[in-house]
């Protein structure tokens, strides 16, 4: 029997989004919650090296961050496939995800930061990243009708998590009058009654990001 582990807190958009894939996935795991400020024993021991969650173990196997983890879940696991099978729109799926998260995801930590209010120059970064991401969605269809869950799962941190660091922070960064296509896009996704089922409370998120700042 194969064992199957998640090691995630809840709320992070990054553990979350790895849960999301295995319930698309239709593969049965086990959850262990972490507390970041108290370390277990056994998440030291599978990611001695950042660590962080998530971390995924598969038969006492261990593999970290996100979109590697993603990505190992649907090579191993073919049924329900999340990638793209032509080659090119996988390396095209591939290139916006991690677009979504090395320049999207980490100028939005400076830019709504938890703790603390964001530059100017960050915002400004950050709205800059999403118009070309905006540009690049219109007319491609790796961004229509949920035929991409690999880039489906990675948006939910665009579509779910930065509307709520936004409401926090008090700014109007990231709204349907100027980012339609993503709106549009965000609502295709949230049809989908697995996603939209298993994303965090967001009145829950709201409060405690809210303690937080």
């Amino acid at each position: 029997m194969e064992q199957v582990k998640l090691f995630g807190v809840w709320g992070c958009p990054f553990s979350t989004r790895v849960e999301i894939a295995l319930k698309l996935k239709g593969i049965k795991y086990e959850y262990v919650k972490e507390d970041m400020r108290n370390k277990s024993q056994e998440l030291l021991k599978y990611n001695p090296i950042t660590k962080k969650i998530p971390i995924f173990v598969h038969n006492e196997k261990p593999v970290i961050e996100t979109l590697v983890i993603i990505e190992y879940i649907d090579e191993i696991w073919k049924e329900n496939p999340l990638l793209p099978i032509n080659p090119y729109e996988r390396a095209q799926t591939r290139f916006w995800a991690k677009f979504i998260e090395e320049k999207i995801g980490a100028t939005s930590s400076k830019a709504l930061p938890m703790r603390g209010q964001g530059t100017q120059e960050a915002i400004d970064e950050l709205l800059t990243q999403l118009e070309i991401f905006e540009k690049e969605m219109k007319g491609n269809k790796l961004f229509k009708e949920n035929i991409n869950k690999f880039l489906d799962v990675i948006g939910l941190y665009v579509i779910y998590w930065i509307p709520i660091l936004q409401e926090v922070a008090g700014k109007d960064v990231f709204t349907r009058d100027k980012f339609p296509e993503i709106y549009n896009w965000a609502d295709d996704i949230l049809n989908c009654n697995i996603i939209k089922d298993n994303l965090p409370n967001r009145e829950k998120m709201l409060t405690l990001l809210r303690s937080l700042n």
